[in-house]
């Protein structure tokens, strides 16, 4: 009876949603993995009988901590109402102690780097590639060197793909170095498999080289390229991603507005494999989605390349 008032103090809050209840300490890792749990609350056995046996009793609370701010704010919360109600039952019962026992999974010790080296890979990243490739297509133009290509037998989807694949390169190199400072120098760990982390960095690089590409072949020079690069996603890329602001805190206007920014997928995918080792399994969707948004830029390229061409 106790456990269950607890619980629906929690839940009354407004601040929690019951994903679901547990029945063994052996599924908390599995919720935590699945992303969509950021807190789990354990009651100490036999939690009845020692509040009224010996007065006092212990609750876990455990944070997801891939996301150190968010953690720490909701084990601060999850405290605090328990505390509140330990207030309002001692008022007009014997003392009782109830000992919350907070625990960070994935971080313990709340270290920020944690955050921002998957934050700052997919800004720099999405700045690097789409800024270089958005300048490609358009420097062709201020020079004069767009008819050459005009007359070639080259079709528009080789020239895109020949505009993109240095970038790849450059911009992999680059991931890696990321990678490697991250956890040699900050001390940020790869619990996962590096190969299917590089895979991923890979995919997210395509999308952003091929957002790149189609800035560049709506834009007639490299100042409103370079313009348009920096302000379309650098701000969307720090604010609207996750990286910062937690999206779930945020008005539902701008929460649907986040669905459609790649770096926040991406900085899901780097959490879940880095901190939490997961596999494919864990973050098919968000590659999926990523997928999408590859395709859908590429293919709106072209089509804005042959409008241009006719």
């Amino acid at each position: 009876e106790m456990t269950r008032r607890i619980s629906e103090k929690i839940l009354s809050s407004g601040y929690f949603i019951l994903e679901k209840n547990l029945n063994s300490n052996a599924e908390i890792e599995s919720v935590f993995r699945e992303g969509k749990t950021k807190l789990v609350i354990v009651f100490g056995k036999n939690f009845r009988e020692k509040i009224q046996k010996e007065g006092k009793a212990d609750i876990q609370i455990l944070g997801d901590a891939s996301d150190p701010n968010t953690a720490n704010i909701l084990a601060n919360y999850a405290t605090g109402i328990i505390n509140d109600y330990l207030l309002s039952i001692n008022a007009s019962q014997i003392p009782m102690h109830i000992i919350p026992e907070v625990r960070m999974q994935y971080n313990p010790a709340l270290k920020g780097v944690f955050m921002f080296v998957p934050g700052i890979m997919a800004m720099l990243l999405m700045l690097i590639s789409a800024l270089m490739t958005s300048l490609s297509i358009t420097r062709e133009k201020e020079l004069g060197t767009m008819e050459l290509l005009l007359v070639s037998p080259l079709r528009p989807i080789q020239i895109i793909l020949g505009k993109v694949m240095p970038y790849v390169i450059l911009a992999f190199l680059d991931s890696c170095i990321i990678l490697a400072m991250g956890n040699l120098v900050f001390g940020v760990p790869i619990e996962g498999n590096i190969v299917l982390l590089l895979a991923e960095s890979l995919l997210y690089i395509t999308v952003a080289l091929s957002l790149g590409i189609l800035i560049s072949n709506i834009t007639n020079s490299q100042q409103v390229a370079m313009s348009l690069s920096l302000v379309a996603l650098m701000l969307p890329t720090i604010l609207l991603s996750g990286f910062i602001f937690p999206v779930e805190n945020m008005p539902w206007p701008l929460q649907v507005l986040c669905q459609i920014i790649p770096p926040k997928y991406f900085i899901t995918i780097i959490k879940a494999i880095m901190l939490k080792g997961n596999g494919f399994l864990y973050i098919w969707k968000e590659t999926l989605i990523l997928v999408a948004f590859t395709a859908f830029f590429i293919l709106l390229s072209i089509r804005k390349f042959k409008i241009r061409l006719a």
